[in-house]
This record gives structure tokens, C-alpha cells and sequence, in this order.
């Protein structure tokens, strides 16, 4: 058995370890032999696995007939390394391929030239679908929909229905019922698929439709979409204009997606991170990205620093204090990063308004002050077990309630604030809230001891 034998195993198995082998080895017939077989979805995960180099290599070897598709599922930053190296008319053929919606996507990105000879070769019909898509803004639904959509009229039978399906040789994917609208196109419900299977074919379609069946407006955000299908619970939805004509339509693998995105830019933004990053960027874009958030923290670091050189002399006196002191700024830290969280994902979900913010207010402050009591009868045994002296361990004991109070308030009030200023609370809530307990705990801490023990 040769060495290519032992590695060339069937496509579903491929590792990325056997594609760095591959490519080291320079086995590149038999590499796009294998990536042939895969979807678009799974090339684009290999090539954002893959350092500058190897992506080149690995993007050079996919089929032109997957190259289209592949791109439209990679992340902002590595699908424009690639684009900026391709030439034009390999763009342009790439970019004739794609769907109207995944050519929506990538359009801005791509290159001036690009653009123009795309919409000198496109048919008049799909340049006037491209222009309508484009006319949405970036992350409405107007932009997310699909006109992929089989609708019908209400005044037609259910064997009529059944009749005109059949002239279908394919139904779009995620498809759990029809459209419903007028000849004017005017969205009128949804007939379920179940009803035509088992509904007579004499009865007409506007006695087994479901008229209750909202749609959503083409200009819903994302997160309106998102909120939408969670309190739905439906597969497909359509997607109206103002006037509640029928444009197209929205399935389930966009608000999974959808959901996807926030999950990464929540969990990236608590780093000060974008989930379009490229974990393989170079050094000095990586380093960059980083410096920003890196000096914010650095600013807030020296305020906590400058809070406790006022206390320089307290700290010279009793040394113990500095051994304890952070104690206080961590216990606050964790107890406000809970409240923080349960506030952020309370306004992802819509259920944060006027009439239950002063409620949500108060119990998170009583469970700062429940928390904050018990957590300083633990506190002050410690401290009074380690360093006999009843002083520190009741001034330590009042510095952890007063920061988990502080915590909690702050966890609540500065996610409301950001939102209300228009900044994403899960990008920059953690470092406020960091600095606000910080502060407040060593101030607290070191303040009753300077007034009570000095």
C-alpha cells in the first residue's frame, strides 16, 4: 500500500489534518478529486481553518462549479483575501453562478471593475431582481428573503393545487406550504402542504388556508426575524412590502444562521472581538484589531490603579488590606457579570420594556443586597481567621456588600444605557462594568479602612 493509499480516504471522513498532508505533499489531483465531493458549506469551513498560504493553495483546487456557492459562506474577512486575489473574470464567472440572494450578500465587497462587468453581463430580469434586492437595507428581511416561492389563489380548488405542483419538478427547499395571495399579489394566508395532501380536491383553498399566518415586512431587522420565528415556531414564513404584497419569503436555515451570528458576536463581543475576524489574519491586522480594545482596558486599568495610590499611605500601614483588596473587586465582578448577561440576553429577546425595567431594577439590587450579606459573613470569618482582627474583617464585610449592590445596579443600568445610546451592550458592557466594580471596590474597601482603622 503506498503513502497516498493510506491517506486518501472517502470524502465524508477527510480531516483537516489529511488536507495539510495533502497539500504538503503536493497530492493536488487527487486533493480535488476528494473536495469535489463536499458541500459548499464544509469547503468554507476548511479554508477559514487554513493559514494565508494553505487557503490559497486549498481555493485554488476547488471546483469552479462549488467556487460560487463556497464564497458566499465564508466569513467578511476571508472571503475578500480570496476575492482580492482572483481575477476579474474568474469573479465575474464565479459571481454569474451564484443565487440573486447570495450575489446580494457579496456585491459591495466585490471590486468596482467586478461590479461593473456583472451588470453588463447579467440578464435585464436578474439585474432588476439584483437592484430590488439591493434597494433593502444590509440585514432586512428584504435582503434575507428568497423570491424562490410557490404562491396560489384563494378562488382555486384543492385539485387545482395539486394539478399545478405536479408541473413542479423540484419544490424550493424548506417548503411547508403555499403562499397565498391575489391577483394583485396582495398576501392573503398560507395553505399548509398536509391540507393538500389530505384535504378533498373539490374543497377551495380559502376554506383550508390559514389566513392567521403572519408575514413579516421586508424592512424587519435580523433580530426582528430572529424573535419572530422563535414566537412562531414556523418553517417558512412570507415576506411583505408596506402595503402587504407578496415579495418573497424567509425559511428556517436563514434564522438558524441568523441566530448563529448572534451567538459569535455575543460571545467575540465580550472580547471586544468581530465574529467576521479571521482567526488566520496576519500578525499586523490581528494586532491592530486588538490594540483598540487592549488601550480601552488600559485606560480603565490606570483608573482603578489611580484609586488605590489615594489609599497609598492606608495600604503602608496595614499590609493586610492589600492582600484582601482584591477579594472585593472580584466578588463584585462576577456578581455584576451575572446580572450583565441576564440583561443583555433579556433585550436580545425583546423582554426589557418601559413598564418591567424599575421591577427587574429592584430585584436585582435586593439580590445584591441578599448575596452581598451572605457572601460577607463568609468574607469577614475568613479574613478574621487568617488575620485576627476583628477591623479589617468587618470593613471587608461592609466593602462586599456595598460592591455587589453597586454590581447589580451597574449590570442592569449599563446595558440599558448602551442600548438606549445606540451601542451593542455585548461589545463594550463587560469593560464598563468591569471598571465600575474595580472602582468601587477598592474605593469602598480601602475608604472604610482609611475612615475606621487608620
Amino acid at each position: 500500500m503506498t503513502e497516498m493509499e493510506t491517506i486518501a480516504i472517502e470524502p465524508p471522513e477527510l480531516t483537516l489534518q489529511q488536507v495539510f498532508i495533502l497539500l504538503e505533499q503536493e497530492q493536488f489531483d487527487p486533493l480535488q478529486t476528494l473536495l469535489n465531493e463536499f458541500p459548499p458549506k464544509q469547503l468554507a469551513l476548511m479554508l477559514e481553518a487554513m493559514p494565508p498560504a494553505e487557503r490559497k493553495q486549498l481555493w485554488e483546487l476547488i471546483p469552479e462549479t462549488l467556487s460560487a456557492e463556497t464564497l458566499t459562506f465564508l466569513h467578511d474577512e476571508v472571503r475578500n483575501s480570496l476575492i482580492a486575489e482572483m481575477p476579474a473574470e474568474a469573479l465575474a464567472a464565479a459571481a454569474e453562478q451564484m443565487e440573486v440572494i447570495d450575489l446580494a450578500y457579496i456585491m459591495e465587497d466585490l471590486p468596482a471593475p467586478v461590479r461593473q462587468t456583472l451588470e453588463e453581463s447579467l440578464p435585464d430580469d436578474i439585474l432588476e431582481h439584483l437592484e430590488n434586492t439591493l434597494s433593502f437595507e444590509e440585514g432586512s428581511a428584504g435582503r434575507l428573503m428568497s423570491t424562490d416561492v410557490i404562491s396560489v389563489r384563494s378562488d382555486v380548488s384543492l385539485g387545482v393545487v395539486k394539478r399545478y405542483l405536479h408541473l413542479h419538478e423540484d419544490l424550493p427547499d424548506y417548503t411547508d406550504g403555499l403562499m397565498v395571495a391575489d391577483r394583485d399579489g396582495i398576501y392573503q394566508g398560507k395553505l399548509l402542504l398536509n391540507r393538500v395532501l389530505t384535504g378533498d380536491d373539490e374543497d377551495l383553498v380559502q376554506d383550508v388556508m390559514n389566513s392567521q399566518h403572519k408575514p413579516i415586512l421586508a424592512t424587519a431587522s435580523e433580530h426582528d426575524i430572529a424573535l419572530f420565528f422563535e414566537q412562531s415556531h414556523f418553517v417558512s414564513t412570507a415576506v411583505v412590502d408596506e402595503n402587504n404584497r407578496l415579495l418573497g419569503r424567509i425559511s428556517l436555515d436563514y434564522v438558524i444562521a441568523i441566530l448563529k451570528a448572534e451567538a459569535d458576536h455575543a460571545l467575540l463581543g465580550r472580547a471586544g472581538l468581530d465574529e467576521e475576524a479571521d482567526l488566520f489574519a496576519p500578525v499586523l491586522n490581528s494586532a491592530r484589531r486588538r490594540t483598540v480594545w487592549l488601550a480601552i482596558n488600559l485606560v480603565t486599568a490606570f483608573l482603578a490603579a489611580w484609586v488605590i495610590g489615594l489609599y497609598a499611605d492606608t495600604l503602608e500601614k496595614i499590609v493586610a488590606l492589600a492582600v484582601l483588596m482584591p477579594i472585593v473587586a472580584s466578588m463584585g465582578g462576577i456578581a455584576g457579570s451575572q446580572t450583565l448577561t441576564l440583561t443583555i440576553r433579556g433585550l436580545a429577546l425583546d423582554q426589557i420594556s418601559s413598564g418591567n425595567k424599575a421591577w427587574l431594577a429592584r430585584k436585582e439590587v435586593l439580590i445584591g443586597i441578599i448575596n452581598g450579606l451572605l457572601w460577607a459573613l463568609v468574607v469577614s470569618g475568613v479574613a478574621w481567621l487568617w488575620f485576627r482582627d476583628s477591623g479589617i474583617s468587618l470593613v471587608i464585610g461592609a466593602a462586599i456588600v456595598v460592591n455587589l449592590v453597586a454590581a447589580a445596579a451597574a449590570g442592569i443600568a449599563i446595558p440599558l444605557i448602551l442600548q438606549r445610546l445606540r451601542i451593542d451592550p455585548a461589545l463594550s458592557g463587560a469593560v464598563i462594568l468591569t471598571t465600575v466594580t474595580d472602582v468601587v471596590g477598592f474605593m469602598s474597601f480601602l475608604g472604610l479602612a482609611t475612615q475606621f482603622l487608620v
